[in-house]
């Protein structure tokens, strides 16, 4: 695939990826990729038409027949190949998707080691699809397989361009399925960069394919041809929604990960310092453009005027500029739509009450900058304490206790991620059965691992990525019974 792209950026030159080969734009449609920090163009990318679209479905359909029978230890081979691979050229790839996206070197470079790390485990993982033996009298045998589920259509978003390509590429690949991706156009330069990747680690053609185009004409598109069995998507609950009537015609098999709006508890006996370290460093992740972000702050009335000045302080002192700039600990927004949605929200928060603590503007005159955002005193009727604002916006508000602070953690349709930072043994104990949650992080801020499922409850959406679970979503299964 040619890189040649301006030399003042190096940024590359965009294609498909259908059947093996890098497909330019020709005459086909573009869209033009942006940089968030300039709101200057970086490349032109080609959007598929009807007959590629046709063309990487045959490619898929025949590649599956190929991959599913590929042992799992070559399988294997070829994803663990790709995160060295993807190792090797962490610079390169977190260029690229700091250029498109925004996001620090700082953050683009971990988001392309943990991409590798996840390949690693699918590399080994591959080999642990196992079925079982039922017990039955002498001369009958019944066992329980799995086999892949089939080929994959797969939809990735923007605000994590390394990632949540890897994550949708990875399980199916590892369990021995073919997928047609389409990540999202304001970020495709670093998903190709991966499926590069494991094109070079030995991944045969037409296992991987990428293809860009309109949203709605691809979808319907892939999701209504008999030969995709499964749907992958990350993204919009509204989107998810849709896509998953789509899905019902052909009775697709689907893994969803939708949006989150993230409750997180803070009590009087915290160690409060810990969690406004840990807990405005993952606010300002990605400039708050995280699904998992934490949102929606609940601190008890003893440490609330504490906590709100410590995080506002914290959040003020942040460095933000150029995710290329090495001293830069948050980018921009990613888009001309999230400035436009953090004033309308934080205005409507003001006007129906909340305090405006720090932040609140937009920041220079070019790019799509935000200044780190504290609101106080948030009433349940504000629209940011119902919607996500999918941007670094903290909103806090007191709470009395235990009861009030999982009645409001589980208040919304919400269910994909949750924090809460406590000493007591038995709150803890408490909350991880009473929250509704697909992931919890208790006194801590991290909640995902290559092991360890990625997923929600609720609207949040359902199945898994990552982990044994992420495999497993890409199996089917089946029962032999022999007479």
């Amino acid at each position: 695939m040619p890189a040649d792209g301006a030399a003042t950026t190096d940024y590359p030159r965009l294609h498909l990826h259908i059947d093996g080969e890098w497909i330019a734009a020709g005459d086909r449609r573009t869209h033009t990729v942006i940089n968030p920090a300039t709101g200057a163009g970086l490349g032109d990318l080609p959007l598929a038409n009807a007959a590629d679209l046709d063309r990487a479905l045959d490619a898929t359909q025949r590649a599956y027949r190929k991959w599913r029978a590929t042992p799992a230890e070559e399988r294997g081979h070829v994803m663990k190949r790709a995160a060295v691979l993807m190792r090797e050229r962490v610079e390169t790839i977190a260029r690229i998707a700091t250029l498109e996206e925004g996001k620090t070197l700082a953050e683009t470079r971990i988001e392309t080691q943990v991409a590798a790390n996840l390949f690693e485990f699918y590399g080994e993982e591959c080999r642990r699809s196992y079925g079982r033996v039922l017990v039955r009298p002498a001369g009958r045998r019944s066992l329980v397989i799995k086999e892949p589920v089939g080929p994959v259509a797969a939809f990735a978003p923007w605000n994590f361009p390394i990632t949540n390509p890897a994550r949708k590429l990875g399980g199916p690949i590892a369990a021995g399925c073919s997928v047609i991706l389409k990540p999202a156009e304001e970020a495709p330069g670093a998903a190709l960069e991966i499926l590069r990747a494991l094109i070079d680690a030995g991944l045969p053609p037409g296992v991987a394919q990428i293809v860009f185009g309109v949203p709605d004409e691809v979808s319907r598109h892939l999701l209504g041809s008999p030969v995709i069995r499964k749907l992958s998507f990350t993204g919009s609950i509204a989107v998810g929604k849709h896509l998953m009537k789509l899905a019902a015609d052909n009775m697709l098999r689907t893994t969803m990960e939708l949006g989150g709006h993230a409750p997180v508890l803070i009590f009087d006996d915290a160690d409060l310092e810990k969690a406004m370290d840990e807990l405005s460093a993952a606010k300002l992740r990605n400039a708050g453009q995280v699904c998992i972000s934490p949102t929606r702050f609940y601190v008890q009335e003893g440490v609330y005027d504490r906590f709100v000045q410590g995080f506002s302080e914290r959040l003020e002192k942040t460095a933000v500029g150029d995710g290329l700039a090495e001293t830069s600990r948050m980018g921009p927004l990613a888009n001309p739509r999230r400035p436009e949605t953090m004033q309308r929200m934080i205005a409507d928060a003001v006007a129906c009450g909340a305090r405006l603590r720090t932040g609140g503007e937009r920041l220079g005159n070019a790019g799509f900058f935000w200044r780190p955002t504290v609101i106080s005193d948030v009433p349940d009727t504000a629209q940011i304490m119902n919607d996500e604002p999918f941007g670094p916006v903290a909103v806090i508000a007191p709470v009395k206790g235990l009861d009030e602070a999982v009645a409001q953690a589980n208040r919304l349709p919400y269910g994909l991620a949750a924090y809460a930072y406590t000493q007591d043994a038995k709150r803890i104990l408490l909350l991880g059965d009473a929250i509704e949650t697909g992931m919890l992080g208790l006194n801590t801020a991290m909640v995902a691992a290559p092991d360890s499922p990625f997923g929600g409850v609720k609207e949040s959406g359902h199945g898994a990525e990552d982990g044994p679970e992420g495999l497993d979503a890409c199996l089917v299964t089946k029962a032999i019974h022999q007479g």
